[in-house]
């Protein structure tokens, strides 16, 4: 098995994940756990694109539809990856968020459901539904590749929106997630 290091960057160009690799689905479902405990060792570039590719990759080339459902196809949340240094603390509350090698975030833009007669309050559950959708799917990559994860729903929103450059007013943070080994 290939394990090439990560090049940190502004991007980091990820692999396209083996489609053969890894567990059944069954298999998967059946390892599949919330895990609080992690390793410092980092993810490959290997896993850290299957792991991407997972919560919100592309599996449609042709219409540019996502690996994860989306209510009414509208994809508003984007993931944003946090892997070590002072941000990854704003990706969760527990200690073992800054442990971990690998961090993500969910946030939702409920700007993509402007212009639809959908009631504010519905906007976020439909975005919180999708946050489900893209963690469920990493849960299931890393049960099914050997690797750990945990979906949480604490972190400190307000400072991460105001790191990321976020107006809260539009956006919010749906989800969160820890993986490693």
């Amino acid at each position: 098995e290939t394990r090439t290091e990560v090049k940190h960057g502004a991007e980091i160009a990820l692999l396209k994940p083996d489609s053969k690799a890894g567990m059944t689905v069954n298999e998967a479902l059946e390892n599949r756990r919330s895990w609080r405990e992690y390793a410092p060792e980092a993810l490959s570039l290997e896993e850290l694109s299957g792991v991407m590719w997972a919560a919100g990759g592309v599996n449609r080339p042709a219409d540019g539809r996502l690996t994860a459902p989306s209510a009414l196809a509208l994809y508003p949340v984007r993931v944003y990856a946090f892997f070590a240094g002072d941000l990854r603390r704003l990706a969760g509350a527990q200690d073992f968020v800054c442990a971990a090698p690998l961090n993500l975030v969910y946030i939702a833009d409920m700007s993509a459901y402007e212009g639809k007669s959908i009631p504010a309050e519905h906007v976020r559950y439909l975005c919180g539904q999708d946050a489900a959708g893209y963690a469920e799917n990493v849960n299931l990559y890393t049960a099914g590749h050997g690797l750990k994860s945990i979906t949480r729903g604490s972190a400190p929103e307000a400072e991460l929106l105001k790191a990321l450059g976020l107006d809260p007013k539009r956006y919010f943070m749906a989800l969160a997630q820890t993986v490693g080994k």
